[in-house]
């Protein structure tokens, strides 16, 4: 088990072998999903990757905060953050 994270030229060559194609359809497979994903969740959405979890959108209200260099309170404007949320079938298998 290796402690570096994939790269995306290993991902796009390990969904390639699994898929039985070439690197260039498994690359553009790739890039669909990451598009589709991200526009769906910048437009507040919501995604559920199959087996993986569900990727989400969700607003963070108008809060105060410390800067931890200063000291100092200061309001930190309400924003978006994106949650992932993971599948119940990944965590049995990682804990299988």
């Amino acid at each position: 088990m290796s402690t570096k994270p994939m790269t995306k030229t290993q991902l796009v060559a390990a969904v390639a072998d699994a898929m039985g194609g070439d690197k260039k359809t498994a690359a553009a497979a790739l890039d669909a999903v990451a598009a589709v994903v991200s526009k769906e969740v910048a437009a507040g959405g919501a995604v559920t990757l199959p087996g993986l979890g569900k990727v989400a959108c969700r607003a963070r209200p108008e809060r105060q905060v410390r800067n931890p260099a200063t000291g100092e309170t200061m309001t930190k404007a309400a924003d978006k953050t994106v949650k992932f949320a993971i599948a119940k079938a990944l965590k049995d298998i990682v804990n299988g």
